[in-house]
């Protein structure tokens, strides 16, 4: 999967998307005048909606998954055929000779049978069309109020904060959490993206009436947003935490995940390609140590 769609993997299975957290920005200030705020808030947001489906700039990238009981890093290859990846390190050392042995024993199996590759794939693509579900709903999901301009990371940002519209009807189980989110969004002014996604969620959300699975109010998550390279925009990192009840079982995430070293990659590049690559132990070795 993208990386700019890599943690809805996580995420849908508590299902997806805005965030709250303490991070500071500088001190806003009024900036620009609220209209206009908000036609530049709604361009990002159909800029976002464009390029989650735009497969045409493949990338390759580092994914460290940190969680209390477990950290790994991942070396992502994004290819034609969908995702494939590389188990790099566990807990930041190198793999053992034993894990390292699995690892290459994996990549074996997935090319020997196509067939696994392609499921993945299908479920890469399933996991694309229920996180594009949330971004096409978020114009219409909240009501935002322009809170002033700031510095961000990487350059001036509009602030926005944002309740659920009580107009909006989910249309779908996907969308169905937004109803009971609020936080904040922010927009880089000069490339018209979302920069960052703040929010949490207010109050307990059912779905299918309580029997297949309810998120409990008080979770949040965080997704920051940033320019790549060449004007690439991905994911660079996502921290989430959520507890509630999956059918009769309680669940609790609480994962942060950071992207990192991406570079681009040919557009019609294969599967078996990238299992070359990502499988000489020699260059892995040395990327785990950096």
């Amino acid at each position: 999967m993208p990386a700019k769609l890599e943690p809805v993997r996580s995420l849908l299975t508590v299902l997806f998307l805005l965030p709250w957290a303490t991070a500071s920005l500088g001190q806003a200030s009024p900036g620009l005048a609220p209209a206009t705020a908000h036609e530049l808030l709604h361009r990002a947001l159909a800029t976002e909606l464009r390029a989650a489906q735009d497969v045409s700039h493949p990338m390759r990238y580092r994914l460290r998954k940190s969680s209390p009981r477990l950290t790994s890093t991942k070396e992502i290859f994004e290819t034609r055929d969908g995702a494939v990846a590389r188990l790099v390190s566990i807990n930041d050392k190198p793999l053992s000779q034993a894990d390292e042995q699995k690892e290459q024993a994996r990549l074996d199996a997935l090319l020997a049978d196509p067939g696994r590759q392609r499921h993945r794939k299908q479920n890469e693509d399933q996991d694309t069309a229920r996180a594009l579900k949330v971004l096409r709903a978020l114009p219409n999901a909240f009501l935002y109020q322009f809170a002033g301009s700031a510095a961000g990371p990487s350059g001036k940002v509009e602030k926005f904060t944002f309740a659920p519209n009580p107009n909006f009807v989910p249309p779908d189980l996907e969308t169905q959490v937004l109803t009971q989110m609020t936080g904040e969004i922010w927009i880089d002014a000069a490339q018209e993206r979302v920069a960052r996604l703040e929010g949490h969620l207010r109050q307990d959300v059912d779905f299918g009436w309580g029997i297949l699975g309810r998120l409990n109010r008080g979770g949040w998550i965080v997704i920051d947003q940033a320019d790549v390279g060449g004007r690439q925009w991905r994911i660079v990192r996502f921290q989430m935490v959520m507890s509630g009840r999956v059918v009769f079982k309680s669940k609790s995430f609480d994962t942060a995940e950071e992207e990192t070293h991406f570079a681009p990659l040919p557009a019609g590049l294969s599967y078996q390609q990238a299992i070359q690559i990502l499988r000489a132990p020699a260059e892995n070795a040395a990327q785990a140590q950096r």
